[in-house]
């Protein structure tokens, strides 16, 4: 079982316990943000909310790609809707995660998720990582 999947059925995952599973140059790729970010803090703090602010829900599937890639599938709900994702994870050779990507569907319950994410962080990460750039 991946360490970060282990952490997050064990309850409620905080910053601090994500944080020990990250590389410090860790590569986050979600839907709910304009671009990638980066940094153990910031990504910590994203893993830690996103646990908190969705519904109830399982991992339903989990498979090793190689020795340094996992895929994840997790289902549950967003305000009572269904949403699910599918995720794969890289990890360095000290078991540190170098780079998570995250695709999520339906889109409703996406943007449901994003809107309850933004409530939370927009004081914690950058602007630019929630929407493109006003011309």
């Amino acid at each position: 079982m991946h360490p970060l999947r282990k952490l997050r059925e064990s309850g409620s995952a905080t910053a601090v316990q994500v944080r020990e599973l990250l590389a410090g140059d860790i590569v986050f790729n979600s839907p709910i943000l304009a671009q990638s970010i980066r940094g153990r803090d910031a990504i910590a703090a994203i893993f830690a909310q996103s646990s908190s602010t969705r519904g109830p829900g399982a991992y339903t599937a989990e498979f090793r790609l190689d020795e340094c890639t996992t895929f994840l599938r997790w289902e549950g709900t967003m305000d009572g809707h269904k949403i699910e994702s599918f995720e794969i994870i890289v990890d360095d050779d000290q078991g540190l995660i170098v780079e998570r990507t995250i695709a999520l569907r339906p889109f409703p319950a996406v943007k449901l998720f994003r809107d309850a994410m933004y409530a939370s962080l927009k004081d914690k990460l950058p602007p630019d990582v929630w929407d493109y750039p006003k011309d």
